[in-house]
């Protein structure tokens, strides 16, 4: 997949492992992709991984190419996987965002936050604490440290490829 660009050559192994991709196309381009998983997936912004349950996705990876950002294809990005999703009777997907355009995006399509993560690295040794964001519902908070393990980490620093 040219639009990942160094990360293309990762595309066979994630198909292989049940990984579904989703973009949106303009003039027979890709200008935006995701991918949902519904077995474990590495979360390397974290630096853990995320299990979600029997009905549940883990929507990953999402980009839009940098000329085409702002015009909406996140969205539809979401939109289209969220619809794909529904079709295929999952009842929930988990999400991650970092980007404040991304997470108005996120609540638009009906995703609501639901932990906060704080990393810090001190002398190699990464500390990551999970945090519920103040409006969350308790059984989402409770759900989402169920599927995310450790949520809680005190680690020497690691990189992973998924």
């Amino acid at each position: 997949m040219a639009a990942m660009g160094a990360e293309g050559d990762r595309v066979a192994q994630r198909f292989e492992r049940g990984s579904r991709a989703f973009a949106v196309m303009e003039a027979g381009k890709v200008v935006s992709y995701g991918w949902l998983s519904t077995e474990p997936e590495w979360i390397g912004e974290l630096g853990l991984e995320i299990s979600p349950a029997d009905g549940e996705g883990y929507v990953w990876n999402c980009l839009t190419l940098p000329d085409h950002r702002r015009h909406g294809h996140y969205r539809a990005l979401l939109e289209g996987v969220v619809a794909w999703a529904r079709g295929e009777g999952l009842q929930r997907l988990w999400i991650g965002s970092i980007e404040d355009p991304a997470e108005k995006a996120d609540a638009d399509v009906g995703f609501a936050p639901v932990l906060f993560f704080e990393s810090t690295t001190v002398f190699g040794w990464r500390i990551l604490r999970a945090r519920a964001a103040p409006d969350a519902d308790r059984e989402l908070v409770r759900a989402a440290r169920a599927r995310i393990r450790p949520w809680r980490v005190v680690d020497r620093s690691r990189h992973l490829v998924h």
